[in-house]
């Protein structure tokens, strides 16, 4: 695709497409050509906010499909569509970046990977929080040997409540609650994703994973998979584990989404704190290392939860211009959403899942 911008087509035009639309709209390699949703209102409201109105505007996935303008396309669709929608874009030739979690069952990322081999394109299942800027540097840590070897991963993700959160419409929820459109609870599965996907990065793949999931309903009437720890065995004895509290009276500082991330890695030298994500409680540094008897922390990184987005939208259009491998691949989509998988049926088993050969590599 290297000579001139990428045509993107956004396939999805609900509250997250404004994340992901920021580096298509301000990359010179870019440019946003078309956007398709079923509620051509919302899709042209979109095209006006991000400045890109002469962008065409589709309620059919089709027609975007058939444009030879679109080079790449952006799949933002609840869960249970993205199989069939990126299959579609997928032999139509274009390169896509597909909404995470890349599908709802593991007979449906086995499909989807070979699909995606075969294909001449890249294929992006789009994951933003290995691209966060703490967390970017709390891998430089690790890979410059701060804290030794690792060996355990702590990850606490605390949903509240905040008077400055964007607003989520009632239908980005609505389909959250449906299993069958989801694929599981919208903490521990779906934006669980992002913590397993932390894991993954800085441990790798589990050998075992073992879940409680509990239950609560809020004052709206939707129900939350929370309280949950989901507790991971790595290869060598190391560890780890996911936490989920929903705290309802607790002031998260946010423009997204009311929810604090916070994660502890420990070495055999030291250990990393990743004090922020989608928001963040007070004001820490949002890394800090102890080493030698020494706090160090780092106050000078871009903490805006759409940070990521930008990074790894740029990521996947450097890589489709200059050439490269696009993260995560399908593959390691699939291997994230083993992961949560596992996680949910351990919680239905009430026993361990162990992983295979495969799954462990």
């Amino acid at each position: 695709m290297a000579g001139k911008p990428i045509g993107v087509g956004i396939v999805g035009t609900g509250r997250i497409s404004d994340l992901h639309a920021i580096e298509y709209g301000r990359n010179p390699d870019a440019n946003i050509v078309a956007l398709c949703d079923r509620d051509s209102g919302a899709a042209e409201a979109r095209a006006a906010a991000w400045g890109c109105a002469d962008a065409a505007i589709l309620d059919d996935m089709d027609a975007l499909l058939a444009r030879d303008d679109v080079d790449l396309v952006e799949i933002l669709l609840p869960h249970h569509l993205h199989l069939d929608a990126a299959i579609k874009a997928v032999e139509a030739g274009k390169a896509v970046s597909l909404q995470k979690p890349m599908c709802l069952s593991m007979d449906e990322a086995d499909r989807l990977v070979e699909v995606a081999a075969a294909s001449k394109r890249p294929f992006k299942v789009f994951e933003n929080f290995i691209f966060y800027p703490p967390v970017l540097k709390a891998r430089e840590l690790v890979d410059a040997d701060a804290i030794g070897t690792p060996l355990s991963i702590r990850i606490k993700s605390n949903p509240g409540k905040s008077a400055t959160a964007w607003e989520v419409p009632a239908a980005a929820n609505a389909w959250r609650q449906q299993k069958a459109h989801s694929g599981g609870g919208p903490l521990v599965f779906d934006d669980g994703h992002h913590k397993f996907a932390l894991a993954w990065h800085f441990m790798g793949n589990p050998e075992a994973v073992h879940a409680f999931i509990g239950r609560t309903e809020t004052a709206s009437g939707s129900v939350l998979d929370a309280p949950s720890i989901v507790s991971f065995r790595f290869s060598g004895g190391r560890i780890g584990n996911l936490e989920v509290v929903y705290s309802p009276e607790l002031e998260i500082i946010t423009r997204h989404y009311a929810q604090d991330d916070r994660v502890e890695i420990t070495g055999t030298k030291g250990v990393i704190w990743i004090n922020c994500g989608h928001g963040r409680l007070g004001d820490p540094p949002p890394v800090a290392l102890y080493r030698d008897g020494q706090i160090t922390t780092w106050h000078d990184l871009a903490t805006g939860w759409e940070e990521s987005f930008v990074l790894s939208t740029r990521h996947y259009i450097d890589v489709l211009t200059n050439g490269g491998r696009p993260v995560l691949t399908a593959d390691e989509g699939r291997q994230v959403l083993r992961f949560a998988l596992a996680a949910e049926e351990s919680a239905q088993t009430g026993k361990p899942v162990e992983f295979g050969p495969r799954e462990a590599a």
